[in-house]
């Protein structure tokens, strides 16, 4: 699963990408790229992921984000502003998960 988080800098979603892949199961981790990127990177390579997440701090993005995205049938939606903060990889990664299952 290649999974694109996106925030304003990429800096903060670059540690919660690190959370994420810390709760995966070592023999599961070759499975996932998560990635952080700007959201000024979006427009060129929203097409490589899954699934895209965007930071709290850009979540006015959203609906942007889910036209161009949907084009491709790649779900989009916000990351809870508690899970972002608090670093909660392993609920943001469930979120991912479902996003994908349920496009």
């Amino acid at each position: 699963m290649k999974i694109l988080l996106c925030c304003g800098a990429g800096a903060s979603t670059s540690l919660v990408a690190e959370a994420m892949m810390k709760s995966l199961p070592s023999e599961e981790q070759k499975d996932y790229v998560i990635e952080a990127k700007s959201y000024d990177m979006f427009h060129e390579v929203h097409g490589n992921y899954d699934v895209i997440l965007l930071g709290p701090q850009i979540r006015y993005k959203k609906a942007e984000a889910q036209k161009i995205a949907g084009e491709l049938n790649i779900p989009v939606d916000s990351i809870n502003p508690m899970d972002y903060a608090m670093q909660h990889g392993d609920k943001i990664l469930t979120h991912a998960r479902e996003l994908l299952l349920n496009k």
